[in-house]
């Protein structure tokens, strides 16, 4: 199986399956002597884990990360830097019953035919619990871009039909964290809440959007024609599971914009009026913010009967078991800030680079 690497000078690797022994990552391209602050990758890792509310899966992960190389003393050392997360809470059995079974929007069917064979606890290598390593990773990035001051913040901003309206400079987003859904408006978030615990009793589940917001990226980071900073995070955010769309900067409604009221003009001091190309021009990076919308789609783990076909494509009802997440949303956050970050400081090493 190919396509386990992400990004090209800080890359990261990543292997395990959801109910394996471990999940784990190995990181290159980290530089020397950053003193690593564990208290906050322990932190995004507590707000990917599951079982932290009551509107996610049930599933106990501590989510303990155990560094096997790379760090001498709490300082990163430059070379790889190896690390595993133990499986500690996975119940196999629940799974058994569809060993033979196709469950719809899942990928068994496009793993057992690629590959001939398929891990069905849990989806295996496909399942969602791989973004752990990812999450590290991050953590790891986002210390390294704070040495320039770069911040990200992403925040849940729809759930259903329910849709934060304010722009994300109208909003407080120290607020993000203050309820379990991660979104910055309390009153909102309540509603949210309520959709999800109603949705999760009737078995069924729900998509929604999360908004990312990146603050004080340099002027021209990424690269031109195939490399675009904005095609990199649109891959970034395209790899996470369940993910259906990316939209950068003004997207659809851009479309419907005329070109005379869409231009960014320039101020008098680098920066523009308005930021609808959000933060980009021709694939670099112009100063303003960067922001995008990431679309989840609604989880395809049902708790209801659904009918389906086996390997030997004879029809089949199907009824799943476990600990499932009845929407995604709110552990997704932390994931999107991860890559993001991935994103952003292999494209910062890049830029450095090519200006020796």
């Amino acid at each position: 199986m190919a396509g386990n690497n992400f990004g090209k000078l800080f890359r990261v690797t990543t292997f395990g399956e959801s109910h394996g022994y471990a999940l784990g990552g190995i990181i290159d391209g980290c530089p020397s002597g950053l003193k690593l602050n564990f208290e906050e990758i322990n932190n995004e890792l507590n707000r990917r884990k599951p079982g932290q509310s009551s509107i996610v899966t049930q599933r106990k992960e501590s989510d303990e990360v155990i560094f096997l190389s790379g760090i001498f003393n709490g300082f990163t050392t430059g070379t790889p830097i190896g690390f595993i997360i133990k499986n500690k809470d996975h119940n196999s059995k629940d799974y058994f019953n569809i060993k033979d079974i196709y469950r719809p929007s899942h990928s068994d069917f496009t793993y057992y035919k690629k590959y001939g064979i398929r891990d069905y606890r849990g989806g295996g290598r496909s399942s969602a619990r791989e973004t752990v390593s990812r999450v590290v990773a991050g953590a790891i990035a986002k210390q390294l871009l704070k040495i320039y001051n770069i911040f990200i913040k992403a925040y849940v901003s729809s759930i259903g039909n329910l849709i934060l309206s304010d722009n994300y400079n109208q909003l407080d987003l120290s607020k993000i964290e203050y309820t379990p859904i991660r979104c910055p408006d309390r009153k909102l978030s309540e509603k949210m809440i309520d959709s999800i615990n109603n949705i999760r009793k009737k078995g069924d589940t729900l998509g929604g959007i999360i908004t990312c917001h990146i603050k004080n990226v340099p002027i021209g980071i990424g690269e031109p024609v195939f490399d675009k900073l904005h095609a990199e995070l649109g891959k970034a955010m395209l790899s996470i599971n369940a993910v259906k769309v990316f939209e950068y900067g003004s997207g659809f409604v851009g479309t419907k914009i005329k070109g005379s009221n869409h231009n960014d003009l320039f101020t008098n001091n680098e920066t523009t009026k308005t930021n609808f190309s959000g933060g980009t021009q021709g694939g670099l990076s112009n100063g303003m913010d960067i922001y995008f919308n990431v679309g989840f789609k609604p989880v395809a783990t049902i708790m209801n009967k659904q009918k389906s076909i086996d390997i030997n494509f004879f029809k089949k009802k199907i009824l799943v078991k476990g600990r499932h997440d009845p929407c995604v949303l709110p552990r997704a956050v932390p994931i999107v800030e991860a890559m993001s970050a991935l994103v952003l400081y292999d494209n910062m090493l890049n830029n450095r680079v090519s200006k020796i």
